[in-house]
């Protein structure tokens, strides 16, 4: 028996549209870091001389291997089309750690050197956890309906990646209207661009000129970007082992933000490697998950605090042509732009309108792929599960205000919003029950957000028992309408004869 020799490879044409999808993704996420850190007191060396670098490694460290995994599935399956998972740091986690975990311990401790030295910490806990996880990852997702999980990370899509960069997009509309028609033209409709050049590369030169040109850009911005650039080497630390002391301490409270949140990035990972599946690279949901909990613990003994995951942008990927060539240049290309601070000369001279389009398409294509990977039967549940991730969107973008601002609207917003990524599955599956008329299966998913709820994972704001009452009792009733259900059902089915002995008595 012979086995066929398939050439996949290194790099190729649509690498490159990926690579500056991917690297725009994670660029975004690091000049969040820094400027959020910058404003709670950090100084230069901490930001730009540890995290950034620790960040960096953990992005080094996964992207290199998502791509080994690809070379991996193309020599199994016997093809060349396979696409890279694309991996960074989970954005909606970034933002947990950042207010969550980082600002109190800063604020308990007064000394931002001890509080970059907790929230390594909490990234390597996070990492073990999500290492633990993953050897039920398989398990989780053969019994959670398809359409519940892509559902959900569909909603993620529609506000966080396609809804916020589309703002983005229009909050310069000279320039972001430019790169989001070159994005469409290029990309979507498949029209080449002047010398070829790669429709996302051309989408960025095209706006950042424009920006310049008509003012929206200044050379002062160069300057400060500039005035960054130096050498930051990335070096190994110890400060993970110190900053445990102080977790299971004073600080113990943040174990409670902690642990769900690295449920939901274990979650994350598992619906976007079954968004992939979907779009046809199947890889085991396990190592995913296993990966991403290495790459943070390696991140954090490196100075960076912040957990990765494998991202949606996957999809929109595998659409460009993709391989594994963009996953192994956005690790080379972060990495040095990590240790020469050019990172920040970047987030200064590129404008976010510029580059925003690009994820656009991206979340549209993950909420097109959520519905076109289902039967038309199951869009219900699809729609139903993306809807929770508009009410976190609302209030994650009104951070500590948003009970005070939205009650206006509606009061259901913010328990709606906190754990958006369960509630959304557990709906979603739900329907997805209803639809099949499985009302056992419905009942066990009622009670699991009845228990999710009681202890905070869901409608919460914290961990604690008998946290979220109402909805405890809610689903608790929900469940015992589903066994009445279930036996009407039941009942239905009994008194109604099938064919056959419809013909037989005939």
């Amino acid at each position: 028996m012979t086995t066929k020799t398939i050439h996949y490879p290194l790099y190729k044409k649509g690498d490159t549209d990926a690579f500056f999808a991917l690297f725009q993704n994670n660029l975004a996420n690091f000049v969040i870091i820094a400027v959020t850190m910058s404003g709670m007191g950090f100084p230069a060396s901490i930001v730009f001389g540890k995290v950034i670098p620790g960040a960096a490694v953990a992005v080094m460290v996964g992207n290199l291997y998502y791509a080994h995994m690809a070379k991996r599935l193309a020599q199994k399956e016997g093809r060349s089309d396979v696409t890279a998972l694309s991996y960074g740091i989970s954005t909606p986690v970034m933002f947990v750690f950042l207010f969550g975990v980082l600002a109190p311990a800063n604020a308990l401790t007064g000394d931002p050197e001890l509080a970059w030295k907790i929230g390594v910490a909490a990234a390597l806990l996070s990492g073990l956890v999500e290492v633990l996880v993953s050897f039920s990852g398989n398990w989780v997702r053969d019994r959670l309906p398809r359409a519940a999980m892509l559902g959900a990370i569909a909603g993620v899509a529609l506000t966080f990646v396609a809804g916020e960069m589309l703002f983005n997009t229009f909050s310069i509309p000279v320039v972001g209207l430019v790169s989001l028609a070159i994005i469409l033209v290029g990309i979507v409709a498949k029209i080449s661009m002047p010398f070829k050049i790669p429709a996302s590369l051309f989408a960025v030169l095209a706006g950042t000129v424009l920006a310049f040109v008509l003012g929206y850009q200044s050379s002062g911005q160069i300057t400060e970007g500039l005035t960054h650039i130096g050498f930051y080497p990335i070096l190994p630390t110890l400060a993970p082992f110190e900053g445990l002391s102080y977790l299971f301490g004073g600080l113990i409270g943040i174990l409670a933000v902690l642990i769900p949140i690295t449920l939901y990035n274990a979650i994350e990972t598992m619906n976007n490697v079954d968004a992939m599946a979907a779009a046809g690279d199947s890889y085991d949901v396990r190592e995913c998950q296993a990966v991403d909990g290495v790459g943070t613990m390696i991140g954090a003994f490196f100075g960076g605090l912040f957990p990765t995951t494998v991202y949606i942008a996957t999809v929109g990927s595998k659409q460009m042509g993709a391989g594994r060539g963009y996953s192994i240049l956005n690790a080379i290309v972060f990495g040095l732009a990590a240790i020469f601070g050019v990172i920040a000369a970047f987030s200064a001279i590129i404008p976010l309108a510029a580059v925003a389009p690009i994820l656009v398409f991206v979340g549209m294509s993950m909420v097109g792929t959520a519905f076109l990977s289902n039967e038309k039967k199951y869009y219900p549940a699809v729609a139903i599960a993306m809807l929770p991730y508009l009410a976190n969107y609302v209030m994650t973008r009104f951070n500590n205000a948003a009970g005070e601002v939205v009650a206006n609207i509606s009061t259901g917003i913010v328990p709606l919003g906190q754990g958006a990524m369960f509630t959304a599955i557990l709906l979603g599956a739900m329907t997805v029950a209803i639809i099949d008329k499985n009302f056992k299966q419905a009942i066990v998913f009622s009670l699991i957000a009845a228990f999710l709820s009681f202890i905070g994972f869901m409608h919460a704001p914290e961990l604690a028992i008998n946290a979220a009452q109402d909805f405890t009792i809610g689903y608790l009733l929900v469940a015992v309408f589903f066994f009445y259900a279930s036996f009407k059902q039941r009942a239905h089915t009994q008194s109604t004869p099938n064919q056959s002995q419809m013909k037989k008595a005939s």
